[in-house]
This record gives C-alpha cells, sequence and structure tokens, in this order.
C-alpha cells in the first residue's frame, strides 16, 4: 500500500500571458512554438540533444554514442571531445564579441572592472599556467574558496581548460566545513584570497584556509594560492602559499584548451545532506555545457545586447550554471556583485542595475520577501526602465512575493521565470519559456523542452490533476548529476530508490512534492520531509506559507510542524512581520484566521511566533530543519556551518 500523497490546498487563478512586445521579439515567441519544440524531444530525445550539441557547440572530436543509460548511470555523448572553457572563450575571440564585456564586475565597495572576453581569455591562461607550474595535472582536483570577485570565474575556468576539477567551497563556509569538502575530494590546491566583503565587513579568507589545513589535517594539499583583495594581512607559509599577482607577472597568456572526453570529471559541488556528510554532486563536461548554455538561452531569451545578473554566489550551483558556464558559453554580458543589501545600502540591488542598465535580474524568493520588507520606495527611488525580464531561483515563490515582483521591480510588463531545479541536475528542469509561456503565480509552469516530468505516488502511477505526489523525471537529461564523489552506492540509494521502478521505467526524486493543475502547469510544494500531517492530512508547508505571506502585515512566513499527542503534528507558524506592524495577540489571531479563509480549518496554525528574522543559510534558504527543532522544544541538531547569523538562532530560542 503506498503512502498518502500531500494534500494539495493552495488555490491561485491568475494567469499573466506573456506581453505582445516581449513575444514579437522573443527566440521562442508563443505556447505553440513551444509545444513543438517539447514534442520533438519527447519524440526522440536524443536526436533533439543530439542536433543541439552540433549546432551549439565547439567539439574537437565529435561523439560517437549520443546516450548510454545504464540506469542509473547515464553517459551523454560518448566518445566526444570538447572544452567548456574553450566553449566559454575562445569560440568568441573569432567573432565581434572578442571585444564585447563578458564579464563586469561590481565590488561592495564601490570598485569596479569589467573584462571582455579577450580580457577574461588572457587572464584565465595565465591562471591555468600557474596553475601548471604548481604541479596540478589533468584528472586532479583543485578547492576554490573565494569572494565575489572576477579570479573566483576565472579559478574556475583556468582548471577547466588544463581538465583539473574544480570543487568550489562556499566563501562563507567554516574552516571545518572546507577541511571537510576538501579531504573527500582530494583536493591538491586550494585557490583563495586574503578575504571579501561582505555587509560592510572585511571576511578573512586564507586565515579558515590555514585552519582547515593546518597540522596536515588535509593532507592531499601542497599548494595555496592566494589573491589579494582586501588588503588585510595574512601569513604566507614558505614553500605552500604563493601570491596570484606575483606568478601572474611572469605567466604565459597562451595555453591552449586541454581536449577533454565528454563524460571527463568537470567539477565536484557539496551540497549539505539533512543527515551524515555532504555529498559530493559529480558533474562531467560534455552534458553539463550544452545544457546550461541551451536552459540559459531560452529560458532568459538571450540577446546580445542583455546585460544579465545573476545575484548568486559562484559557491553555489546557480553560480556555476548561471553566473559563469551558460551565460559566457552563449557569448553574454554576465555580471557579479561582491554585495548584499545592508544597513549602510539596502536599495543597492536597485543602484547596480541602474548603474549597468541590466536587462535580465535573476534572484531568491528569500531576497524579493527581504525587499518587501524593506519597502518600496527604494527600488522606486531607482530607474530600473532597463528591466525587459525577471527570474526567481532557489524555492517555490509565494504568490504575493511574485505578485510585488512583477509589480515593483517589474513595472508590470517583465515576464518571470520562476525556475525548479537543483544541484543534482545542473539546470532548468520546469521553467516558463518567457515570450512562450503564460504563467500563474507561484508555477514554476511546464518542463523545459527534453524533460520528461511528473507527479507520481510511491508506487511510480501518475497523481491526479492537483492531487499532490512525488515530482520525478523519467527519462535521462544532459546535465544530470553522474554519481555521488566517491560513493556511487549513496547515489543509487538517494536519488533512485524512493519511487520504485515501474515496467522498467527508473525515476530520478530529489526530495519534492508538488501537484500539477488541470492545464497542465506544475507547483512545487517544497521539500517532501517539509511535509506536517495534520489528524491524517498531509499538508505541503509551502502552502501556508504563502497564505500567511498574502496577509499585509507578513513580510516572511516558515511553517513547520510541531509533534502532537492528538493531532500527530500541528502547524507551527514563524512570521516576520511588514516594517509598521507590531506583534500582538490581536495579530495573533487574525493571521490564524486569514490561514483558515485562505485554505480551510485543517491549516489554521496552532501557534504563531513573530521573529525580526529567520535563521538561513548563507545562500538566504530558510533552515526549516532548525526551526523544527526550536517547535519541539529540542536541542539543536545537525550541522550549523551554513547558518548565516547565529544570533538569529539564539533570540528565537530565547522565546521558545
Amino acid at each position: 500500500m503506498s503512502q498518502p500523497t500531500i494534500e494539495s490546498i493552495l488555490q491561485e487563478n491568475r494567469v499573466f500571458p506573456p506581453p505582445e512586445e516581449f513575444s514579437r521579439e522573443a527566440a521562442i515567441a508563443s505556447l505553440e512554438d513551444y509545444q513543438q519544440l517539447y514534442d520533438k524531444a519527447k519524440a526522440d530525445p536524443q536526436a533533439f540533444w543530439a542536433e543541439l550539441a552540433e549546432k551549439e557547440l565547439h567539439w574537437f572530436q565529435k561523439w560517437d554514442t549520443v546516450l548510454d543509460w545504464q540506469p542509473p548511470v547515464a553517459k551523454w555523448f560518448v566518445g566526444g571531445k570538447m572544452n567548456i572553457s574553450y566553449n566559454c572563450l575562445d569560440r568568441h575571440l573569432t567573432t565581434w564579441r572578442k571585444n564585447k564585456a563578458a564579464l563586469i564586475w561590481e565590488g561592495e565597495p564601490g570598485d569596479s572592472r569589467t573584462l571582455t572576453y579577450a580580457q577574461l581569455h588572457r587572464e584565465v591562461c595565465q591562471m591555468a599556467n600557474v596553475l601548471k607550474e604548481l604541479g596540478v595535472q589533468k584528472g586532479d582536483v583543485v578547492g576554490i574558496y573565494m569572494p565575489m570577485i572576477p579570479e573566483a570565474a576565472i579559478a574556475m575556468l583556468a582548471c577547466a581548460r588544463i581538465g583539473a576539477a574544480h570543487s568550489v567551497v562556499f566563501g562563507g563556509f567554516s574552516s571545518e566545513a572546507l577541511r571537510d569538502r576538501l579531504n573527500d575530494a582530494e583536493a591538491k590546491l586550494v585557490i583563495t584570497a586574503d578575504g571579501g566583503y561582505r555587509k560592510d565587513k572585511a571576511v578573512p579568507l586564507k586565515e579558515q584556509v590555514d585552519l582547515a589545513i593546518a597540522n596536515n589535517h588535509a593532507p592531499s594539499v601542497k599548494n595555496v594560492l592566494v589573491v589579494q583583495r582586501t588588503g588585510q594581512k595574512v601569513h604566507m607559509e614558505p614553500g605552500r602559499d604563493h601570491w596570484w599577482h606575483d606568478l601572474k607577472l611572469n605567466a604565459s597568456a597562451d595555453c591552449p584548451a586541454e581536449p577533454m572526453d565528454s563524460e571527463d570529471l568537470l567539477f565536484i559541488l557539496y551540497t549539505s545532506g539533512s543527515t551524515g556528510k555532504p555529498k559530493g554532486v559529480v558533474h562531467t563536461t560534455a552534458g553539463y555545457n550544452l545544457y546550461t548554455h541551451m536552459t540559459t538561452k531560452w529560458t532568459f531569451d538571450l540577446k546580445d545586447t542583455d546585460v544579465y545578473w545573476c545575484t548568486a554566489d559562484v559557491g553555489w550551483i546557480t553560480g556555476h550554471s548561471y553566473i559563469v558556464y551558460g551565460p559566457l558559453s552563449n557569448g553574454a554580458t554576465t555580471l557579479m556583485y561582491e554585495g548584499a543589501p545592508r544597513p549602510s545600502n539596502p536599495g543597492c540591488f536597485w543602484d547596480v542595475i541602474e548603474k549597468y542598465g541590466v536587462t535580465i535580474f535573476y534572484t531568491a524568493p528569500t531576497a524579493i520577501r527581504a525587499f518587501i520588507k524593506m519597502g518600496e520606495h527604494l527600488p522606486k527611488a531607482r530607474n530600473l526602465s532597463s528591466l525587459r525580464l525577471l527570474g526567481t531561483v532557489g524555492e517555490p515563490i509565494n504568490p504575493e512575493a511574485w505578485m510585488w515582483y512583477h509589480k515593483i521591480i517589474g513595472n508590470e510588463r517583465c515576464p518571470i521565470v520562476d525556475t525548479w531545479w537543483q544541484t543534482e541536475t545542473g539546470g532548468f528542469m520546469l521553467t516558463p519559456l518567457p515570450g512562450a509561456t503564460p504563467t500563474k503565480p507561484g508555477s514554476a509552469t511546464f518542463p523545459f523542452p527534453g524533460i520528461l516530468a511528473e507527479v507520481v505516488d510511491l508506487d511510480g502511477n501518475p497523481a491526479a490533476d492537483n492531487e499532490g505526489g512525488y515530482l520525478v523525471i523519467k527519462h535521462p537529461w544532459p546535465s544530470m548529476m553522474r554519481t555521488v564523489y566517491g560513493d556511487d552506492e549513496r547515489f543509487r540509494r538517494t536519488y533512485w530508490e524512493h519511487i520504485a521502478p515501474k515496467d522498467g521505467q527508473y525515476f530520478y526524486f530529489a526530495g519534492d512534492g508538488a501537484r500539477r493543475d488541470e492545464e497542465g502547469y506544475f507547483w512545487v510544494m517544497g521539500r517532501v520531509d517539509d511535509v506536517i500531517s495534520v489528524a491524517g492530512h498531509r499538508l505541503g508547508t509551502m502552502e501556508i506559507e504563502s497564505a500567511l505571506v498574502s496577509h499585509p502585515a507578513v513580510a516572511e512566513a516558515a511553517v513547520v510542524g510541531k509533534p502532537d499527542e492528538l493531532k500527530g503534528e500541528e502547524v507551527f507558524a514563524f512570521v516576520t512581520l511588514e516594517g509598521d506592524y507590531e506583534e500582538s495577540e490581536a495579530l495573533e489571531k487574525e493571521l490564524k484566521q486569514h490561514v483558515v479563509n485562505e485554505i480551510g480549518a485543517i491549516a489554521r496554525p496552532g501557534e504563531i511566533r513573530f521573529t525580526d528574522a529567520m535563521p538561513k543559510t548563507r545562500s538566504g534558504k530558510i533552515m526549516r530543519r532548525l526551526l523544527r527543532n526550536l517547535a519541539a522544544g529540542q536541542e539543536i541538531a545537525g550541522d550549523t556551518s551554513t547558518l548565516e547569523d547565529r544570533t538569529v538562532l539564539d533570540k528565537l530560542r530565547g522565546g521558545a
């Protein structure tokens, strides 16, 4: 007997067709165009991807086999030879793009740099030669622990150029988290900086590397390459530590790209598991290059005139796929910003858009909810008229946050691409195509062409319309993760054994619940481990959060389950308020009734706790696992190395 599915309780009927002016200029200009692409890919996935691979990428040698699928192991473009650094740089140098801005960078203190494709190519070649001089060879792993500066992207491209895999560790992680990742990947060298700027402070990075590798605790690391950023004093170990600016002086700007096999390791990126040690997600060369190239091109409807800004950090998959590899493979102008909204400049994002004439803006729902709390006067004081397309990434977006984004930032004229995907998928799985797809606030709409997605129960049977279930992918795609680094069994167990294979059909499942409405739109309901079971009803937390956020007093909400002897669990909500509202018993009562009005009595919160801020990871995701501990009155369990501000947790614990 299968487990009961997640109940779908959110109703959202608003539909926004693509603006006619946008569709007229779009590469994929209608729902019919999308459907033709989707049907073509579904009918013959291998022919679909092979045609795009030949047309869109440079190959040193063409493949023999498009797909070798031995579930759950996929190999794409077997026998092909290519280099992603070449596809991101060299092939643009023979065109007018040679002198086009490849990377625009804005530092938090206000310093800036712009690198053309020719200049970026030169710097990448120089760093690649320095890495070789320091003993890095094809097949080695290089750790990267950097602030958001151009050298972070240069380091990634330099590794890929010589056939060394990179493992980027977010610059906010602790020395212990860095050490664990360096050891698991057996990194031979670490690229770091003296420090970086974050929220008006110079944050030490080299110091954390020193702690991570002290006393031979990371024995594989033989050298450390250090970029000077903040000028803060750091220890330089003779023979081991090297300044980039010193070695760069004598480094040649000529470094031919190494021909790489399609399935050669490109990078390892660690994603925190809810239990156990972090998982090293493995991505390989050709399939990842093709998929990030195509998703960037079609989802953002890229034009040569665009200034594209993804606000993520390169330490996350979003930064890999949609700051570095996807945009540069397309010859786009990609913008990197070191800073974040902070007390000294809460409107800094809008300053950057105005300064550089940003046309495509891609950020997280968490950031959007923070913008709402800061007030619409900040974006309204800037000229945001250059924007033509908006995007969201990281988690499902509440419909009311979507509407604020649409009205205040997009001025009701910019399509919004709400993208669902994961570290493991490499690129977008569900996304609107902005010239083609009518959007619904809170829905990631339809699968990208070539992606066969479905909502099923645990036996693999399709869920009925508007019935919650498990979001799965039914056919391999080029950028899918290949394994967990050094642990094939964990890969199989984590992603392929939750849903039983059905008639030889394997289901990739990475933990999210969803529903499809009667028009085929997908609504991602959040992690299935965030489902609350109230008196036998399995409720998705995201939908209750969306109901709370739709109240004018609420800026952000996080909902968890609290153990209850009678009902199994009850709904426990943490709420941050809009600027002028104050917490009170009357407001708590009003919010509970608001949820009842929006959803029904079954979803009424048993308790609402008001808080100034949520415990979040440094990438902006709410750590609901910690909130579950707090709601249950338990000790905080598990790894908290990704927590951005521990004082938030301390304040919440004090109120428990």
